[in-house]
């Protein structure tokens, strides 16, 4: 058993902090907000997450895991304490570290012993080291003498898959300069060695590097399928043919080549953005990069445009989906909020929208001078009736199970913008559809 402190207690740090203790170890769980504080307490998680408040439930049941916002407490309790607080984007494409800053301080002004401190928030290459240094002038600045060491453990969790990732990771990544927290980081990691996931052990630089490659490589696949499809959609080619051969090579595989209308969420759009000014700070030119960032806010912008071009006049649309990925209500650069705003912006549409989980999310989203056009629906039926046609933004497993003939009956109209291309299109012309998907 290891006692361990989480600072933070977003989707990382809750996942973490989770995980952790589920292992066995002595977890104290810390977060600034109350509120938060008091639901975690009372076996309420902030987030949703599949599995998140069963993992929740049993771990505070047996006693290994503890939520306060006392810092003292807190930061004493942890012999490795894990940074897990957000790195927000600026609205230049930086990183905002000013909570990791804080954090940073906060360690220095109340560890009493020798620790492990460990980084898993997503930072710029050398944000330990100066993690490092301002627990270190910290600590002077009380005129203690404290050890401590410093190491990177980058996460790689996927938002609604976020507690597989954690108990069945493809590898982890240890950054650290130090013999003694490779030790100790290993002790927490043991678990994974009957399972053969294999520890990467680098450079504390080369671990912040491996996270920000990682996501901008995912995007750069994302993205490359896209325009893929819209080269297809040009000379009458099916990308999902295209995209299955493709995945067959060994090379490539087929993870991440799913046309679309763009990705969002917490990771991509921030981590792509911010490693392009990294690189321009050190003099470095990502001009692939450059050309995904642009891409995707054009493939955005490319939804809207086909509901438009195929309703000039105008229309009731049907918006079914509204969180940037299924099995989660995180709305942060969703590509619905982009359809929304530009469809609204025209003044011609009434959009009726509904997701399983996001609709609080995407309502505080969204600017008011959007609310005058938008219905919010309590089901996909709901939305759909009397709808001149459905677009589908995100792959629900419920709207996968839709009886497409009874909708056909709700809307005024059979369309379907498939944007996500979950049905077959042969499938829905045979039922009389007017289909449009992605690349086909």
């Amino acid at each position: 058993m290891v006692k361990i402190t989480v600072i933070g207690t977003g989707y990382v740090g809750l996942v973490a902090g989770l995980g952790f203790s589920d292992f066995g170890n002595d977890v104290v769980s810390l977060d600034t907000d109350q509120e938060k504080i008091d639901k975690l307490v009372n076996g309420q998680a902030p987030i949703y997450e599949p599995g998140i408040e069963e993992l929740l439930s049993r771990n505070l049941k047996a006693k290994r895991i503890i939520f306060t916002t006392d810092k003292k407490y807190a930061i004493e309790h942890g012999n490795i304490i894990f940074i897990c607080v957000g790195t927000p984007q600026t609205n230049e494409g930086d990183v905002n570290l000013d909570y990791v800053y804080q954090v940073a301080h906060d360690i220095g002004s109340y560890i009493n012993q020798y620790k492990i401190i460990v980084n898993k928030s997503t930072v710029p290459v050398g944000t330990a080291r100066e993690i490092g240094r301002i627990i270190k002038n910290t600590i002077e600045e009380r005129e203690a003498l404290i050890k401590f060491d410093i190491a990177s453990n980058p996460e790689f969790l996927r938002e609604g898959k976020a507690i597989n990732d954690f108990f069945n990771p493809d590898r982890i990544v240890l950054g650290t300069d130090n013999a003694q927290s490779l030790i100790e980081l290993n002790k927490i990691y043991r678990v994974f060695a009957r399972s053969n996931k294999p520890i990467i052990k680098t450079s504390i630089e080369t671990a912040e590097m491996i996270k920000y490659a990682t996501n901008s490589f995912l995007a750069t696949k994302i993205t490359f399928i896209n325009e893929m499809a819209n080269l297809c959609e040009k000379v009458g080619a099916n990308v999902l043919e295209v995209a299955s051969a493709m995945g067959k090579d060994g090379r490539i595989s087929p993870k991440f080549l799913h046309p679309g209308p763009g990705y969002g969420g917490s990771c991509f759009p921030k981590d792509t953005k911010a490693l392009v000014n990294i690189a321009k700070k050190h003099g470095a030119k990502l001009s692939i990069l450059e050309s995904v960032i642009l891409a995707n806010e054009f493939q955005k912008k490319l939804a809207s445009q086909k509901i438009i071009k195929r309703f000039p006049t105008g229309g009731t649309i049907a918006l079914l989906g509204l969180a940037f990925k299924p099995d989660t209500d995180d709305v942060r650069e969703s590509p619905a909020l982009e359809i929304i705003r530009t469809l609204a912006s025209t003044g011609l549409f009434q959009l009726n929208v509904y997701d399983p989980q996001a609709m609080i999310q995407c309502k505080n989203a969204l600017a008011p001078s959007s609310s005058e056009f938008i219905k919010w629906c309590s089901s996909a039926f709901e939305a759909c009736r009397q709808a001149d046609a459905v677009a589908i933004i995100t792959e629900w497993f419920e709207f996968r199970n839709m009886d497409l003939e009874e909708l056909k009956i709700l809307l005024n109209s059979p369309v379907i913008f498939d944007f996500r291309n979950i049905f077959r299109k042969d499938d829905l012309e045979s039922l009389g559809y007017e289909y449009y998907g992605v690349g086909i």
